[in-house]
């Protein structure tokens, strides 16, 4: 006589949560240094609905500068179109992202909605209490990247 083998429980589906969709990058570059030593990448990915400008973890500024912010510039060459040794850059030819978090390592910041990126081609990091550009990176749209 057979062995009777008892009956599973009911199972329930197995549901995985949504998953996130990975970044999508959409413009990136390398610090050059301005006024004071400034390296890294920066970048520009593309996040569900969100644009977010990303820093790497190579990166890193001066610690000598007070308020420091990240912005985004409409020139491709920020040092090379501003004269040293502060690189001084002018209002109109940049928007304000935010406050630098930290002078190294990655860090991420949103670009509000109502910034579109496509409008500027460098990120830069800037004092602005003395006008002084500490370093920028040119972003280079990449070549699959759609905006």
């Amino acid at each position: 006589m057979p062995t009777p083998v008892a009956a599973s429980p009911p199972t329930k589906p197995v549901t995985t949560p949504a998953t996130a969709q990975p970044a999508k990058v959409l413009t990136s570059g390398t610090f050059v240094d301005g006024e004071h030593p400034t390296k890294g990448t920066a970048r520009i990915v593309q996040k569900g609905d969100e644009r977010i400008l990303e820093l790497d973890r190579a990166f890193q500024t001066s610690t000598s500068g007070p308020d420091l912010v990240v912005i985004l510039h409409k020139s491709p060459d920020v040092i090379g179109s501003t004269v040293p040794p502060a690189y001084p850059i002018k209002k109109g030819d940049y928007v304000s992202i935010a406050p630098l978090k930290s002078y190294s390592g990655a860090q991420s910041y949103v670009i509000p909605a109502s910034i579109n990126s496509e409008d500027f081609a460098s990120a830069a990091i800037w004092c602005r209490k003395f006008n002084a550009t500490f370093g920028a990176a040119r972003l280079q749209r990449l070549s699959s990247a759609r905006l």
